[in-house]
């Protein structure tokens, strides 16, 4: 397990996307939801600086998480990984009816939007999702903090993420869907 790192560059940051679950023991899970519906069952762990979205559906997984480099993860089960830069969108559809579906964005922002931002999706999670802020590692006064938002639909599971990174005042974006209408 390891906790966040707090100058690491946003460009050094991996989205990854396996068709398998992987152990809670190789992250420090700051904030976790469990999701059931009747068509497939959801894990969403806030892991300081990134996430982790793990489908069930039948005896299929699909997992997708933000990880820093040197992180410890298997090769097994791995679909797909590319690093934050710009922005980007990518599709994959599995057998038995699951595709995935996911964008995100590398948001350079002034210091006034970034805390705004922070005040705003705190004020959200109020109501939804989960919000984690980490007071410790803030950079002239701006704290790095992780909002994830969900909606869990009969055939979909919608997932809002943004992490904050202060010390280079940038927000990264990701939206997913995970569909089972096939």
């Amino acid at each position: 397990m390891e906790a966040p790192k707090s100058h690491l560059a946003v460009s050094e940051l991996s989205f990854s996307l396996f068709q398998r679950p992987l152990h809670p023991e190789l992250f420090t899970i700051y904030a976790r939801r469990h999701v059931k519906t009747e068509r497939y069952e959801t894990i969403l762990w806030a892991t300081g600086g990134s996430h982790i979205v793990s489908l069930f559906t039948g005896d299929l997984c699909l997992t997708e998480l933000i990880s820093a480099p040197g992180q410890m993860l298997p090769k097994r089960g791995l679909i797909e990984r590319f690093q934050f830069r710009g922005q980007r969108s990518h599709k994959c559809t599995l057998s038995r009816g699951l595709s995935y579906m996911t964008d995100f964005q590398v948001e350079k922002m002034s210091p006034n939007l970034y805390r705004q931002s922070h005040f705003d999706l705190e004020r959200f999670a109020r109501n939804r999702g989960m919000f984690v802020s980490m007071p410790e590692m803030a950079v002239g006064g701006l704290e790095p903090f992780s909002y994830i938002d969900f909606e869990a639909r009969r055939d979909e599971l919608h997932v809002h993420s943004f992490h904050a990174f202060p010390d280079q005042v940038t927000i990264i974006k990701t939206q997913s869907l995970f569909d089972l209408h096939q």
